[in-house]
């Protein structure tokens, strides 16, 4: 799911934001064609840059095309094919600046199951440690290029895998004319997370060709892709495909196959993006008939069902999804527990259980900012001008309430980490697993400018340690006052890079400044505070989700409404909605407001008085 960060929608451009903070140099710069290697779906040629050899756009499953959507991926077998790196591959999608991909209405295609490798100039000895990205994005955007881990590669010696996976309704969707009428893993909802297994499956057999070990896999994922590293380890379908993990601002949010379909057992419609209303929007007269048939006779009228759902195009479909989503994906039904790669009691549930353990050493943590990504540019927080637009087109941004702001943001990533973080290493730790370690990222050693009060305003936003591990500081026109050169910056980029590539040889991450890096344990929860060689420390934190939503009812920050509004976004994002913690907080006084009528006020008079709820417009 593309998760609900702030009571108003902020769809920000590629032009000027925060979000530019997350766009890298994608791909690498080709200097001469170096070695062949032959995999299990053909010869893929090489270019090295840098001291690093890079293989783009290997298929590692058939293209979901066809009779192939909405099935499970089928492996490629394309042995003494010479394949080509081609572009354009991204999975379907709308444009996206945090995933780095641009153009208009629906881009992408659904042949899109392509991975790329990076691995050091020197790397034929077949034991170098794996490192398997899966990107964010909501499980909605993103692709392999986003990100370039040259620097990583060069200076720590890894191999670097980074993959596409189906996206939205082409990777997540439940319908009864697809999983009724499928056998095996064909039944599934979950197609996004079995292209992610079957890419592991790829890397297994694969890659000691190009100087990584088989057995020495850690897959590791941002935001969705966090989400994701979750997911495999909750899934019993990914046993024995990898050997650590690393979550970083993951969350374990998933759906029902109710939701999915979006309708109940009474036929009553419990979410607006399931797939049959979706159906019924996108061609009410098309679908309707060939449901009526299919109702009247499965047997005979289920191929024709199929042949309907599979003849549908997919952007198309995408724009409808767009259309009633209402330019969001809060509420589209993605991961979902099915019984088959999900178990039926969800995420975090199946993280608890001894029978779905994998017993590896697994990290997991959060940035200390997380919200100031999206809060940052919402305009009830903060107000904007543009003094110099002619100049630099960049606004002046300034504090409304510094004080409501910082509430928000501050309470709002501590949910974030305990939901997404504590919670599911203590899960694990429930499950039997012995190697658990968790961290907090809080480098905010950021300029001041004219422009903003970019520590205040930004800090250890969502996202913003990524650029620490790959090394990649390209970041448009705020990116001096983001990533400021010098010492601390330095010593920041050496620790997280000694710590996420130690984690990968061993299991134990090291961040090379000798502090030892405790595990986590439910009685103590230790984790490693990342921030520059003064402030690296080892801490601890028992918050409880009761501690943090007292701290909102006595703060005398905000109106009743903003405290509602508050506690609704801490409880219904980042894991599954706690209902009846909401129902409850402060003796039922949330009870008065319709929180989602008042959401939706809230945005109408910002786009009303000021023509967008984003600084940067819409």
């Amino acid at each position: 799911m593309t998760l609900n960060h702030t009571f108003v929608n902020l769809n920000i451009p590629l032009s000027i934001t925060f979000s530019i903070l997350f766009l890298s140099c994608a791909g690498i710069n080709s200097i001469q064609d170096t070695q062949n290697v032959s995999t299990s779906t053909g010869i893929v040629k090489g270019s090295i840059s840098q001291k690093v050899i890079s293989w783009e756009d290997i298929p590692y499953a058939l293209p979901p095309i066809g009779d192939l959507r909405w099935r499970a991926p089928r492996a490629y077998q394309g042995q003494g094919t010479i394949l080509s790196a081609k572009d354009g591959n991204g999975c379907l999608q709308e444009p996206s600046i945090y995933a780095g991909i641009s153009g208009k209405g629906i881009v992408g295609q659904e042949d899109c199951l392509y991975l790329d490798i990076q691995a050091p100039e020197n790397s034929s000895n077949n034991s170098l440690p794996v490192m398997f990205w899966i990107h964010g994005g909501g499980n909605t955007s993103g692709i392999k290029d986003y990100y370039d881990f040259s620097a990583l590669v060069e200076e720590q010696q890894v191999v670097i895998v980074k993959i596409n996976y189906r996206l939205g309704p082409m990777g997540w969707f439940t319908h009864p004319g697809i999983q009724d009428l499928q056998e095996g893993m064909d039944q599934t909802s979950n197609f996004g997370t079995l292209d992610i297994i079957e890419a592991l499956r790829w890397v297994k057999k694969n890659i000691a060709s190009f100087g990584g070990n088989p057995d020495n896999v850690t897959i590791f994922g941002e935001s969705a892709g966090g989400h994701n590293v979750l997911t495999l380890l909750a899934s019993p379908v990914s046993q024995g495909l990898f050997h650590k993990a690393i979550s970083q601002s993951g969350y374990t949010t998933s759906s029902t196959l109710q939701e999915g379909m979006g309708v109940n057992g009474s036929n009553q419609t419990i979410n607006v993006l399931g797939s049959d209303n979706i159906l019924q929007q996108h061609n009410s007269e098309a679908y309707q008939d060939i449901k009526k048939l299919y109702l009247q006779d499965p047997q005979q009228y289920g191929e024709s069902y199929q042949v309907y759902l599979r003849s549908i195009n997919g952007k198309e479909l995408l724009a409808t999804y767009k259309r009633i989503a209402d330019d969001t994906y809060d509420r589209l039904p993605l991961v979902t527990r099915d019984g088959l790669v999900i178990p039926l009691e969800g995420v975090q549930a199946a993280l608890n259980e001894p029978a779905n353990s994998k017993n590896i050493p697994v990290m997991a943590g959060a940035n200390k900012d997380e919200l100031s990504l999206w809060l940052g540019a919402n305009r009830y927080f903060v107000k904007a001008s543009f003094p110099l637009t002619k100049l630099i087109p960049i606004p002046k941004v300034e504090f409304k309430r510094e004080d409501l702001y910082k509430l928000w943001v501050k309470t709002r990533s501590q949910g974030w980490k305990l939901r997404g973080v504590d919670e599911p290493l203590m899960g694990l730790e429930n499950a039997g697993y012995q190697s658990l370690y968790s961290y907090r990222f809080d480098w905010d050693d950021q300029k001041n400018s004219y422009f903003a009060d970019f520590p205040s305003l930004v800090g250890a936003a969502h996202g913003y340690e990524i650029s620490f591990i790959t090394g990649d500081f390209k970041f448009g026109p705020i990116g001096r006052f983001v990533y400021p050169k010098g010492d601390l910056r330095n010593q920041m980029q050496s620790t997280m890079m000694n710590a996420w590539a130690s984690f990968a040889r061993s299991g134990a991450p090291d961040t090379g400044k000798n502090i030892p890096w405790k595990k986590f344990k439910s009685e103590k929860r230790y984790f490693m505070k990342l921030d520059n060689n003064n402030a690296l420390s080892m801490e601890q934190d028992m918050l409880s989700m009761e501690d943090l939503l007292n701290s909102i009812q006595l703060s005398a920050v905000g109106s009743l409404l903003e405290k509602c509004l508050l506690v609704r976004e801490t409880i219904e994002n980042i894991g599954d909605p706690l209902e009846d913690v909401y129902a409850k907080w402060n003796k039922g006084a949330c009870a008065k407001f319709d929180i989602n009528a008042e959401r939706k006020k809230i945005e109408d008079q910002l786009i009303a008085q000021y023509g967008s709820v984003s600084v940067y417009g819409d």
